[in-house]
């Protein structure tokens, strides 16, 4: 069995202080600020970051990051994503490791063979 509601003053539905529920309004909130910036893209970050490293790890890493950076150039004109100066930052790190570790590489191989070929015979 119910009890009925606590009332002990008896005003019944003529309550003063009784609580009524009434629904509040939706609150619009206006932000006031520029709009945000579009989000980086990951491939150009990475081809920036192979870029870097390239020179520590003997242009291997640069190659990475001629890939990357192309990629991500091409993603970015897709998307409209940010990034667009770290991708072109990876390509040009990553062609001038890769030129550079490359002429390296050519070096030591044309004194390897000239030492190879210079053997005397008595």
């Amino acid at each position: 069995m119910a009890q009925p509601p606590y009332d002990p003053y008896g005003y019944g539905s003529q309550d003063p202080y009784a609580q009524s529920y009434q629904p509040q309004p939706a609150v619009q909130h206006h932000h006031y600020g520029g709009p945000s910036a579009p989000p980086t893209n990951g491939m150009a970050t990475a081809s920036m970051v192979c870029g870097l490293i390239g020179i520590v790890f003997c242009g291997f890493t640069a190659i990475l990051a001629i890939i990357f950076g192309h990629v991500a150039q091409s993603q970015i004109r897709r998307t409209r994503e940010g990034g667009s100066g770290m991708a072109t930052a990876g390509l040009v790190m990553g062609y001038i490791v890769t030129a550079i570790w490359a002429l390296i590489w050519v070096f030591y191989i044309f004194v390897i063979a000239a030492a190879a070929s210079s053997g005397t015979t008595y």
